[in-house]
């Protein structure tokens, strides 16, 4: 299998065989996902990484997770995937040329990485690049690699700060900031691996990021789907907007509310119950994926027990890419910066997917075309939710 090669990318060729407010808001938020001991880079002539390790073995951890053990946990669940992938870890600097201020915010010139996967595609196939959503990484994405790669040259990522990419100390403090921590970060990725014309697939905050980058790189990608995005409603013209408002004047929407703008995540939660957090990540996935307790029956035993270990050692590593949340939406997932007042400004052609139950106001997307000059088309997919991409072909 050929694969793109650049001098500062690390390469391991591997072959593998809601609806209330209060429980939208659980749904984000047990999604989240990072990594626990921020790996420490150093740059050669030939990219190596080194992990800090900690010298107390995993069962006598308050939290039993490491960089080590996320990498073989994503091996392990993408071991259900049957198109051969190489796995790489690209170099994208230490910071973007020319800016004031670095979107990783170190003290530090060590470079940061971008965990990625590259699926084996016919040469001729077009380039989709996969874009998860907020507290997720692109292992979420494991049932829907082998349907795409036989079309497309499939490439997913790890945002910067979640999954297996590094993850710096986030200390963004304005909306503008962690926008640019997201969109330049993935700019230098896509300089780093040379890509152009791209398509580009976000799911949703995944989609808010996607939709961003295209905003300022329309030269770089060639169509743009959404699935479920994040952030085209405003407060005004969502339809469970008043709803937001009537909640946070109870005691349990003002907790709530005093959480979210603190910037509280459930992964601290999890990272809080030391040794008992796998269970309650294994609770979580097995009531919401497990044949057992959902109707939808969209996990086999197998895949939710990987997936399940995939999403706790992701969901307990070190707190960075999540801590995004409170500056990019306000309660009730309404975007400070909503993409609907910038859809006059649409340079990409654009389909837009929901779920006929998605929590994410398919409304926003069609307020959004009426001021789009370019060719957009919403597509609403029958009997399921916001996780489609994720369980479904």
């Amino acid at each position: 299998m050929l694969a793109l090669s650049h001098p500062q990318t690390k390469k391991q060729p591997i072959h593998c065989t809601n609806r209330s407010l209060h429980c939208s808001y659980c749904l984000i938020s047990m999604k989240m996902v990072e990594e626990t001991n921020q790996p420490e880079f150093q740059s050669s002539a030939s990219t190596t990484v080194v992990k800090r390790k900690s010298s107390w073995p995993s069962v006598l951890r308050w939290i039993p997770t490491s960089t080590d053990h996320i990498i073989a946990a994503e091996k392990r669940l993408l071991s259900l995937v049957k198109t051969p992938y190489v796995q790489e870890q690209v170099n994208i600097g230490s910071g973007p040329p020319g800016s004031k201020v670095r979107w990783f915010r170190s003290s530090s010139n060590e470079p940061r990485f971008i965990n990625t996967v590259t699926f084996d595609s016919k040469e001729s196939s077009p380039t989709l690049v996969l874009i998860h959503g907020y507290a997720a990484s692109q292992g979420f994405f494991f049932k829907n690699f082998d349907y795409l790669a036989n079309n497309f040259r499939v490439v997913a990522i790890d945002q910067l700060g979640w999954g297996g990419s590094s993850r710096p100390d986030f200390t963004c403090k304005s909306t503008e900031e962690t926008e640019a921590w997201f969109v330049d970060s993935f700019e230098e990725w896509r300089k780093a691996k040379n890509l152009s014309n791209l398509i580009l697939l976000g799911h949703s905050f995944g989609g808010y990021v996607a939709s961003k980058y295209a905003l300022k790189h329309p030269e770089h990608v060639q169509h743009l789907i959404l699935v479920g995005p994040a952030g085209f409603s405003t407060a005004e013209s969502d339809s469970k907007s008043e709803l937001v408002t009537q909640f946070r004047a109870t005691w349990k929407g003002a907790i709530l509310n005093h959480l979210w703008e603190s910037n509280f995540t459930p992964q601290k939660l999890i990272r809080g119950l030391g040794p008992c957090g796998p269970n309650l990540v294994r609770k979580y996935t097995a009531a919401r994926f497990s044949p057992k307790y959902s109707a939808e029956g969209v996990l086999t035993e197998e895949q939710n027990r990987l997936l399940t270990d995939y999403m706790y050692h992701t969901s307990a590593a070190k707190a960075s890419g999540e801590l995004c949340l409170k500056y990019i939406f306000a309660f009730g997932a309404f975007a400070r910066k909503p993409l609907l007042n910038s859809a006059s400004e649409w340079k990409v052609p654009t389909t837009f997917v929901f779920g006929s139950e998605d929590w994410m106001d398919y409304k926003g997307a069609q307020e959004a075309r009426k001021k789009m000059k370019v060719p957009c088309e919403i597509i609403r997919v029958p009997q399921v939710c916001s996780l489609v991409p994720y369980i479904r072909n």
